[in-house]
């Protein structure tokens, strides 16, 4: 605790006023903005799809994780100007990339840890349901960290979200039963898990948004730190882990073809999205393209495997729609002081 506080002074502290950047949710979002937001929510819906496709069973899932995060650093370096790669080389600390990218990355991680333990304990329905709280949470650590207020609408177009989410997560838990355990088990191993990541998902993203806004971070160079950092915890897992031992046995490409480097791509691409996205439109409006995200992925469905929609989904569809509507047009307005 005492890390973050010392990390997060500047924004408490009259220096605010100096380095703090209107808030995304105050201003018009520019077409490239939407640009950025588009795409991420069709690389969202298509992702699962994609990989269910191309990756094939056998391949150890580490592997293809930690390609992943290889193709985001290639394609952040890429993307980089020259200039500004030289410029950024040189102002570089260790510091200060621990400061805006480790700590979210180290969050990250236990985030991810706490999901795997939860939805070995929990039904799919009722996990989505509790990891959809993880919206309130990212609003809450914006405005804790960057005081960036949201206006009544906007609460009311988020709990329009998180309703849409309920049902979109109903739709897709329709038919699957519980997992049977004792309630302690499924309180202290299941429900627990993922309220505590959701949490952390909210303080994750609310610290990327204030290195990225406040520090001026690039979210390019973030994408580089937070790849390295997430890497060498995952290499780290892979001594005691099973796909560390399958990895040993089988070689790092047991199982690839051709096919595989597809979504470990596209996992890339969206990986430099979601640092252009928290960069330059916020957290908050992350959660709504996670949401949005499932509508995609239903749609896709349809087309490609005939599966039609739930009625949940198609409940959702205007909830989604109004919500992102609302959110958008009812910014907060800071109250004129009366001379």
């Amino acid at each position: 605790m005492a890390v973050i506080k010392r990390n997060l002074e500047p924004v408490t502290s009259s220096e605010l006023k100096r380095n703090e950047v209107p808030p995304p949710t105050t201003d018009k979002v520019s077409g490239k903005v939407w640009f950025y937001l588009v795409l991420l929510t069709i690389q969202y819906g298509a992702q699962p799809l994609i990989s269910k496709r191309c990756i094939k069973r056998e391949v150890i899932v580490t592997s293809s994780v930690l390609a992943c995060e290889v193709a985001k650093v290639v394609c952040a370096l890429f993307l980089m100007k020259e200039g500004n790669l030289k410029k950024m080389y040189k102002e570089w600390t260790l510091i200060g990339a621990l400061t805006a990218s480790g700590l979210p990355a180290a969050i990250y991680a236990l985030q991810n840890s706490l999901l795997q333990i939860s939805y070995k304990n929990l039904d799919s329905l009722t996990f989505s349901m509790l990891n959809q709280t993880k919206l309130l949470f990212t609003a809450f650590f914006t405005y804790l960290i960057l005081r960036q207020k949201q206006s009544v609408q906007q609460i009311g177009g988020l709990v329009l979200l998180i309703l849409a989410a309920v049902l979109l997560s109903v739709g897709e838990g329709t038919g699957k039963g519980s997992s049977g355990s004792d309630s302690d088990l499924i309180l202290f191993h299941g429900i627990i898990p993922v309220l505590v990541a959701s949490v952390l998902s909210g303080l994750a993203s609310s610290l990327c948004q204030w290195a990225s806004q406040v520090k001026k971070h690039s979210s390019y160079l973030m994408t580089v730190e937070m790849s390295v950092v997430g890497s060498l915890c995952l290499l780290a897992s892979t001594y005691q882990s099973p796909d560390g031992e399958q990895i040993r046995k089988h070689g790092f490409f047991y199982g690839w073809t051709a096919f595989t480097l597809i979504p470990i791509l596209t996992n890339a691409a969206g990986g430099i999205l979601v640092g252009l996205v928290t960069a330059h439109a916020g957290g908050v409006r992350k959660g709504f393209v996670i949401v949005s995200a499932l509508l995609v992925t239903a749609l896709l469905q349809f087309i490609f495997d005939g599966r039609p929609p739930s009625i949940y989904c198609l409940w959702a569809l205007p909830l989604v729609i109004s919500s992102i509507s609302i959110y958008q047009k009812y910014p907060y307005k800071l109250k004129k002081k009366s001379s």
